[in-house]
């Protein structure tokens, strides 16, 4: 079959360094990389996936999807305790 393919740059590049390494044509060059990545795109790669667990430090009973309202619990526990050290004085006019 005959027909008129459009390269990028850097794969006619690569094309160019092939036919000069192993002194192929440009015909042979492109049906061996066309059947490569034709081959290779039609398999997939199996693999297990393993997840290790580790500890994160929460003591028990802290629930992971509410951590930001932990945060704002501990706020606004410093922030009352800050208040709570300020002396306060009182002046009469």
């Amino acid at each position: 079959m005959r027909t008129t393919l459009t390269l990028d740059p850097d794969v006619a590049q690569k094309l160019q360094q092939k036919i000069a390494n192993e002194k192929v044509s440009l015909k042979q060059a492109v049906n061996q990389a066309l059947r490569a990545g034709l081959q290779s795109s039609g398999t997939t790669e199996n693999f297990t996936f393993k997840v290790e667990p580790h500890s994160c430090g929460f003591r028990a009973g802290v629930d992971l999807d509410k951590l930001n309202q932990l945060v704002d619990e501990m706020e606004v526990e410093n922030a009352a305790r800050k208040l709570s050290s300020w002396s306060f004085q009182t002046s009469t006019y």
